[in-house]
């Protein structure tokens, strides 16, 4: 393919399999879940974010170009901040806040569900162990997230009282930050993907990220709509994790 006929079909994937698609994302935009629900979707995806500069970190060791470590080390500050109480991470913990969770429960990841860590490691090991063309593909589901981002928080300041402007602090600077990042992700991809297996590769590496926030979404629906809370998680507003001794 051509460079545009490659971003073409990148952007064609983003359409079909980026989670926007998802019920749990549908039901917690239109005002569909209830608190005990939206919390457990906040404990869960602090784990992701938490973990992003960790991914970026690992993908930054392997560029050579300095230009290009200078490029991506943008994204570490974003979600690190450049001093303590600084960054997305941060802001997120400020939604949790204020959603009513001790900070300690949060950032130590043990009530988060086991699909929610496994998906997520996955998506660290693939940036730390493929090739730096498939890690550098994998984060070009920052070319859908702007459009999500929007309709989610005016969805939430709709919909739910208990969420305000305030604790959805994280939100607001992703929506330059995303395509930003996004357009020079793009730019190295269309440069560096030129052979067939290569376009296969960025390809399927875009389709895996699509799949790790699909599975993210999977799990907190399985478990909090559902209703099986696996042993260890965050059971509810009791405040306690499922099979865990008051």
């Amino acid at each position: 393919m051509t460079a545009d006929g490659l971003e073409a079909r990148l952007r064609e994937i983003g359409e079909q399999r980026y989670h926007h698609r998802h019920p749990f994302q549908l039901m917690l935009q239109n005002g569909e879940l209830d608190r005990r629900q939206v919390r457990a979707w906040a404990l869960n995806r602090y784990y992701y974010q938490a973990m992003i500069p960790i991914k970026d970190a690992s993908l930054m060791a392997r560029l050579e170009d300095p230009e290009w470590r200078r490029e991506w080390r943008t994204r570490l500050v974003d979600h690190d901040g450049e001093a303590p109480g600084e960054g997305g991470i941060e802001r997120w913990l400020k939604l949790t806040d204020g959603l009513g969770f001790e900070r300690e429960l949060v950032q130590s990841t043990r009530a988060i569900l086991p699909g929610t860590r496994f998906a997520v490691e996955a998506y660290v090991h693939f940036v730390r162990d493929r090739s730096l063309l498939e890690a550098i593909a994998s984060s070009l589901t920052e070319l859908f997230s702007p459009k999500v981002i929007g309709t989610r928080v005016s969805g939430m300041l709709e919909h739910y009282d208990f969420i305000s402007e305030e604790t959805l602090a994280y939100f607001r600077p992703r929506l330059t930050q995303a395509p930003r990042d996004a357009e020079r992700a793009l730019s190295y991809v269309r440069e560096h993907a030129r052979r067939a297996d290569q376009q296969q590769a960025v390809m399927a590496a875009l389709e895996f990220k699509c799949d790790v926030l699909w599975t993210m979404l999977d799990a907190l629906h399985h478990a909090y709509i559902d209703g099986h809370v696996p042993p260890g998680a965050w059971d509810g507003e009791s405040g306690l994790v499922a099979g865990a001794t008051p």
